[in-house]
């Protein structure tokens, strides 16, 4: 019998009967790995192996599911299509795995697929990607987990190209049955590379990508998370709270979040790290493979961040509403405009004025008034007024200079000396890296 939440869920939203989860036996399962694939042979069998390295008490109870996924089998690239349909045959035993596969599924691994790529079974073309590829994966897990158990029902989040630690398993069972909470982000470290170029990249990537959580986490946002898809763990309970994961082809990790956080506290594993690769893709807009690709290319210039005073802004603004006292909006456009005029534009673009009226009547009280307030001003406005702030009034500043800037806001200091208007060689870019991961646990 499944809980009477997951039925209504799956009634409702899930993505239907079209796919199945192929497995020897769905026995004792509290942990369910999703994987997306996409023409990932010369990958996933490295992370399945980085998987099975994980204690066997975990293993037993954990199954990984590989979603091999493409769009309609007529249209979808050849070699893309054959390299899916490689690997099925691979998790099927109709081919000769790699010694790496094989080693993972003698360790008590306990491996499934589904089919999302053979004829009649790919993804409709105007939604292929890889957020449906999720939600596949992880409404079908909803109907294998164990509810007769009294534990959290987890649902990982991995991708094909991702290494995981030999406590991984262990380590995110133990957060979320202390913490008692419904979503976690695991702390994550990309992959090196083999090229100075590659890994000046990625360097500056994640350099930006942690500046801006930690400008975030100084102004007091909520939304202070890293959104990399292959660091998302959350309960059963809590992914149908939100209606699963959506559909979009690029940004999926970060709408999935930004509508967990809603529900309830946000965890942060930092017992184990997560190891998301380096390489350079074009499959989506944006993200760490599109990122890669520009960098090394030189377009645009990445070795700029945004402003630190952006972040001023919004912690003064957070400070000003974490009141929430029943003020007529112009008072509150008034002060904003004190802040920063900026501000002011962006809260009436976004016609605040109407939004505070309607938020204040559905409050019975402050503290009801500033839930309902956060859930509107969330991660996605957050990011726009950045980025609103960065074309109006607060422009973009050297990677290192905000770097600086940001250290002295929050009372740290980097641990290299950089010098004004220069690119540090990049063993210093890496030291700092490696700092900025320490202060992001």
């Amino acid at each position: 019998m499944l809980p009477e939440n997951i039925e209504k869920y799956l009634a409702n939203y899930s993505v239907g009967d079209r796919w199945n989860i192929i497995s020897e036996s769905f026995d004792g399962i509290d942990n369910v790995v999703v994987i997306p694939a996409l023409a990932e042979s010369d990958h996933i069998f490295k992370t399945l192996a980085s998987l099975s390295m994980n204690p066997g008490a975990e293993l037993s109870r954990t199954l990984v599911v590989c979603v091999i996924n493409n769009g309609d089998a007529d249209n979808v690239p050849a070699d893309e299509f054959a390299d899916n349909q490689y690997t099925l045959k691979v998790l099927d035993n109709r081919e000769q795995p790699p010694v790496l596969f094989n080693n993972a599924r003698q360790s008590g691994l306990r491996i499934a697929y589904v089919d999302a790529s053979s004829p009649g079974l790919g993804m409709p073309d105007k939604i292929a990607g890889v957020g449906l590829a999720r939600k596949i994966g992880m409404d079908l897990a909803l109907e294998i987990f164990n509810y007769e158990k009294d534990c959290p029902k987890l649902l990982f989040s991995l991708d094909a190209d991702t290494l995981v630690e030999h406590n991984y398993l262990s380590a995110v069972r133990d957060s979320f049955e202390k913490e008692r909470v419904m979503t976690s982000v695991i702390a994550f470290a990309h992959q090196d590379t083999d090229s100075a170029d590659g890994q000046a990249a990625i360097s500056c990537y994640e350099i930006f990508l942690r500046y801006y959580v930690l400008g975030l986490r100084w102004a007091g946002s909520p939304c202070a998370f890293h959104s990399v898809g292959s660091t998302m763990v959350c309960t059963a309970g809590g992914y149908v709270t939100v209606r699963g994961m959506n559909r979009r082809k690029a940004g999926e990790d970060f709408y999935f979040l930004d509508k967990l956080v809603k529900i309830g506290r946000m965890g942060r594993i930092n017992s184990t790290t997560v190891h998301p690769s380096s390489r350079p893709s074009h499959r989506v807009p944006f993200g760490t493979g599109k990122r890669i690709i520009s960098f090394t290319e030189g377009k645009g210039n990445y070795y700029n961040l945004y402003n630190p005073l952006s972040f001023a802004v919004l912690k003064e603004w957070l400070e000003y509403m974490s009141s929430c006292r029943d003020m007529d909006s112009d008072t509150i456009l008034a002060y904003a405009e004190s802040i920063h005029p900026s501000l002011a534009t962006f809260l009436r673009v976004n016609h605040f004025g109407e939004k505070w009226h309607r938020l204040v009547e559905n409050s019975g009280d402050n503290a009801h008034l500033c839930s309902h307030f956060l859930r509107w001003f969330d991660g996605l406005k957050t990011f726009k007024l950045i980025r609103h702030l960065t074309s109006n009034g607060l422009p973009p500043v050297d990677m290192f200079a905000a770097l600086r800037q940001l250290m002295e806001m929050t009372g740290k200091k980097l641990p290299v000396e950089v010098k004004r208007s220069s690119i540090p060689p990049l063993r210093d870019r890496m030291e700092i890296l490696d700092y900025l991961r320490g202060l992001d646990r």
